[in-house]
């Protein structure tokens, strides 16, 4: 898989073995997510549900901590697919996580097509938008 060219069939299955390892014992979602790094990598990340709800982890959480511990780089193309392989749209906070850790132009798989961030997440701002 390099990072020019995204291998989606890759990618979504790889967020399906990603959510087939989730902890959902709670709302019995598996939630499985991979992503391409821009030097080719692949790093993936599954929800971790916790009994006090809010402080459970969404799969791209865990996916953004992966990439951090494995070297950093920017993510290219994302895919999120729930255990059974339905495709699943990241929450407002993770589409957040995403456009900080790809930028507008991190591509990602919606049930209207692969569109890029700054399609999936309009009017978005990270910290290259601080002032000084």
């Amino acid at each position: 898989m390099s990072a020019a060219a995204p291998d989606w069939q890759a990618l979504r299955q790889e967020a399906v073995r990603a959510a087939q390892l989730a902890y959902a014992p709670y709302s019995g979602l598996q939630v499985g997510v991979a992503g391409l790094v821009d030097d080719g990598r692949l790093v993936t990340g599954c929800n971790v549900e916790n009994a006090s709800y809010g402080l459970g982890l969404c799969a791209e959480c865990t996916m953004a901590g992966q990439l951090r511990l494995s070297g950093g780089g920017r993510l290219v193309a994302v895919a999120c697919r729930s255990g059974a392989g339905d495709l699943l749209m990241p929450c407002g906070r993770c589409r957040q996580i995403l456009f900080e850790l790809g930028g507008a132009s991190c591509l990602v798989d919606t049930p209207s097509g692969v569109l890029p961030m700054s399609q999936v997440l309009p009017d978005a701002f990270g910290p290259a938008d601080l002032p000084g």
